[in-house]
Order: C-alpha cells, then structure tokens, then sequence
C-alpha cells in the first residue's frame, strides 16, 4: 500500500503580519483540505507593534496549523526566543530552536539552523557559527547509510545557488547569501531547501547530488526562497507541497532525475564539477568536537566528549566524585543507599536491582557520585556508564531477551537509568517502540525521535527536565518536559500489555518484597552476570 504523502506549507518572512498569514491559509484550506504543517523561515516577528502577536499569545487568536518557526535574524526579535533548543510561542505555533533536526512520527526529517552567518567571537543570540554548520553536518553524515534529508530550513540564501541555474532575478548570488549554508546544503542533500530574508520569490530548477557517470544517482534537490508576507508587489510567500518521507520512499523512485535537474551549484565549474569539487566555505571548526550541541551558551564550547582529557606527563589523582548537598538515596558513599540491592560496582558507575522492579532482572545504571542526570556526567562516567549499556545487552541477549533503557530527569535528585530485560519471543523492538509513540500520543506527550549516534547530552542543557528511552537498536525517543510528566510513565508503557502484559506492576510501590526475597535475587544476579563483568578485567 503507497505511503499518504504529507501536505505541507512553507513561508517566508512573516514580519509580525499573523492575521494576514493565517487568514491565507485559512482560504487555502477551506478550498483545498487540510496540511499538515506550515514551516515559517525568515523573520517571523517584525518590527510592528506587539497589539497582534499578545492575541495568539493570550490564546484570544489561534492559528489554524501546527506551526513550526525559525528562530531570531536581528537583536531586536532575539527577546522572543528566550529557550535556545526551543519551546511552544504559542498554541499551535512552536519555535523550533537554534539548529537541530525535527523527525515527525511519519519519519519526514527536517534539519533547521536559525539565525544570519556570523564569523565572530562570541556568537550573537541570532546567528549561526561555522562550528554549528560543523555540528549539522557530523550529526548526520557520519554514518555509511546517510542518504540525504527531507527539508533544510534556514533563513539566509545558500551562496551560489544560482550557479548553473535559471536567474534569481535581482538577488545576486554571487555577492549574497551565506557559503556556511551552501556547504550545509552540500552535505546533508536535502530534497527541498527553503529560505527567505531577500523579499524576493526564486524556485530554482533542480540540481543533482552526484556527479554524472562517476557516482550512483541521488535524489535532485530543490531551492526555494519565498517573500515576505503580504508584500505589496504580490510576490509569492507562501508555498504548497505534498511529500512522502525519505525513508518509506522505493529507491529507484527517489533518484528518479527531473528533465530539468541542473549541475551542483555548489561546485565550481563543469570541469571541477566533474571532479567533485566544492566552493570552501569558511573554515569550520572540528565538527567531532562540537556536534549537536543545541544549547550551547554564547562564547563557550563543549566538546562532545564532556572536558578535555589531554595527556599529562604527570598521572592525574582521581577526581573526588561530586557530594549530594544533603542525604541521597543513590550515592553508594550514603549510609541511605541499600546495599543488599548492589549487584556490581565499577570505578565511577555501579549496578543495582531496582526495588520493586517490573522483573527480577530489572536494574539500574548509577553513578557512584551524585549526579543529577545524563547530561551533567563526566567524561570518564559517560564511558563507563556506556560500557555498563553494552554489557547488559550482552548479558540480556544470553538470556535471550533484549533490553529498554529510559531516565526520567524530573522530580529526581539522582541519576537512574533503568534498564528493563524484554524476553525477545515477547515482541520486536519496532513493537516497543510503537507502544511508546502510542501511549504517547494519547497522553499529549510529544516524543521525538533522535539519531542512533547522538546521546542525550547533546540536546539537553544542564539542569532542563527531560525524559528519553532508548532500544537495543541504539534508536532513542526524547520529550522535553515543559510543565507536568507523569512519574511512572516509562514503567506504564513496559508494563503494558503491548509489551510485558504486568498492567498491576505499573506502579514500583505495588511490587515491593520483602528484603530476604531482595538479597535472594541479588545474588542470583551476581552470579549470572559475572561471566560478563568488565570490572574484572581492571
């Protein structure tokens, strides 16, 4: 059966004209059906007084269509944008965030970068930085199955687009527009690219992704930049379009060539085209060294591999791990922890049975010191926490069962990744992740799918409240928690009878035992899992 494609809305610069933007589209629907979704790039507020924008704040407006908003171009809009990974402006209309990807439930993938091209240190609040090009880029092509993405959003031109193509008409590509942006484009082959900021409408012809006769076909890729609402030259602005996700896609019919696809604009000539050779771009930083960092504060940088670790002539003292302000039932230092459920310590991580657990083999992942969540670990904890994951899932698929990680980081004080074993006769893990979704969606819980290489410490901040669950296949879900989270959501969804059939075990207060039957089950776990314990090796 053929995938539905998507209907979708693009639009330019709104420039605070919300009225006129949604009463288009109100038309448009009335006569054509429903979309699905409007992206908006380009300056969204505007200069205009704020009278408009406090009715669909206040709730008194609504837009008619899930909305999803680039971020801030000039200081001057910057105070509208107050949370850099993103968060809902409005019902309906939601700021997407600094840069990041957006994978809808129907698996279309939309890459975005908000803001102009800035060279300088420290960043402006509304612009982008070679390194955040670079973060993009390694996110996502560094994997050998990187075919190339559904949408690119962003608010300034590529640079060179209109090489090789039909005329951009008064913008000159050769002098406007970002190269930061044409090297993003050139990496992640977007099928449709869109942008704004020139009050102009350009629909560029295709152009290939591969060079002819040197490189299998890949899909063309569209550009398309569109004015600014309600301009008075009745430019277009506002652009329809239906599309089936990448992924659903047959592949012969997904690198079907247009009769009009053009040469790469983004390589230099025909016979550097040939060649496979690019137009540079500003120098970018190391892109392994900042990757995905979506709330990366202004004038720092993280490395994607937590602090440095450069090599010392002198051994270093192992750090002190961090103390708890007060009694922490998780700290293995604390007279609070219950040690008869300690099953394996390492040297910064330690496992234990969880009390009251969905199964007898139900444990956690803990830090020796106190930290909060995944994202405020150490460098050397994060690798042995990941050490812990792989061995368990060495360990559970002995036992012929694969196993569910999730962390809820919201009304905890310490960190606790639970690791539940699914018996493999049980179900899939595409059974499991659908049980997710699902109960998600009927919760008003907006589960997000996250790349396989990416981990959690790259999209959330330190200190934000987050839930995310990942399975045996490296695939991960993430909810940003904004205002309530149900406590027991991830043990309600195992639980359930989708996947392990125990509704009654929801609840870890209604499992507890006694602590004989703990200390029983404890050792029983021990010795099963020594076979696999990397702590003897050390």
């Amino acid at each position: 059966m053929a995938q539905k494609p998507l209907r979708l809305l693009v639009c330019g610069d709104v420039e605070g004209k919300f009225d006129v933007l949604f009463n288009r589209i109100r038309a448009i629907q009335k006569k054509s059906g429903d979309f699905d979704l409007l992206l908006c790039v380009g300056n969204f507020f505007g200069s205009t007084p704020d009278a408009e924008w406090e009715e669909y704040k206040t709730g008194i407006k609504k837009a008619p269509i899930q909305t999803y908003v680039l971020g801030a171009n000039n200081q001057e809009t910057v105070k509208y944008f107050q949370e850099a990974d993103g968060c809902e402006l409005a019902e309906n209309i939601t700021y997407l965030g600094r840069k990041g990807i957006f994978t809808g439930s129907s698996g279309l993938q939309i890459v975005y970068l908000s803001g102009t091209e800035s060279l300088n240190e420290p960043v402006p609040g509304y612009s982008f930085s070679p390194k955040d090009v670079s973060s993009l880029k390694t996110m996502l092509c560094s994997t050998s199955q990187f075919k190339g993405i559904d949408i690119l959003l962003t608010s300034p031109w590529p640079k060179y687009v209109g090489n090789f193509g039909n005329s951009s008409g008064e913008v000159d590509t050769k002098k406007c527009g970002s190269a930061l942006i044409s090297s993003l484009a050139t990496g992640l082959k977007p099928r449709y690219h869109f942008a704004a900021l020139e009050k102009s409408y350009y629909e560029r012809l295709p152009y290939r992704n591969h060079v002819v006769l040197q490189e299998n076909a890949q899909h063309a890729t569209r550009f398309i930049a569109l004015a600014n609402v309600g301009n008075p030259e009745k430019k277009k602005y506002l652009y329809a379009f239906s599309i089936v996700p990448m992924k659903l896609m047959d592949a012969a019919e997904l690198v079907k060539q247009p009769p009009d696809v053009t040469e790469n604009p983004y390589r230099k000539s025909g016979k550097e085209a040939s060649l496979g050779k690019e137009i540079p771009a500003p120098e970018e930083e190391s892109a392994c060294q900042f990757f995905f960092d979506l709330n990366e504060k202004q004038g720092r940088k993280r490395s994607s591999m937590g602090r440095e670790s450069k090599a010392s002539p002198h051994a270093k003292q192992p750090r002190k791990p961090p103390q708890p302000p007060g009694p922490c039932w998780f700290c293995l230092a604390s007279p609070e922890v219950e040690k008869h459920l300690v099953v394996n310590v390492g040297t910064h991580c330690y496992l234990a049975l969880a009390k009251g657990g969905l199964s007898d083999d139900h444990v956690l992942i803990l830090p020796i010191g106190h930290y909060q969540s995944v994202v405020e670990l150490s460098a050397e904890v994060v690798e042995e926490v990941e050490k812990y994951k792989d061995t368990l899932k060495c360990f559970f698929k002995s036992k012929g069962k694969r196993c569910v990680l999730f962390e809820r980081n919201y009304k905890s004080h310490h960190l606790q990744l639970q690791v539940i074993p699914v018996p493999l006769s049980c179900c899939a893990t595409d059974d499991i992740k659908d049980a997710f979704i699902t109960q998600a969606q009927e919760q008003q819980i907006e589960l997000l799918e996250i790349p396989e290489h990416s981990d959690i410490k790259q999209i959330a901040q330190p200190g934000a409240a987050y839930f995310y669950v990942e399975f045996d296949t490296g695939e991960k879900l993430f909810h940003r928690i904004k205002k309530n989270f149900p406590l027991q959501f991830g043990r309600e969804v195992l639980a359930s009878e989708a996947i392990l059939n125990i509704p009654n075990k929801s609840d870890w207060r209604q499992c507890q035992i006694s602590k004989e039957e703990e200390e029983t089950l404890a050792r029983r776990f021990r010795k099963d899992f020594e076979p696999f314990d990397f702590t003897l090796d050390d």
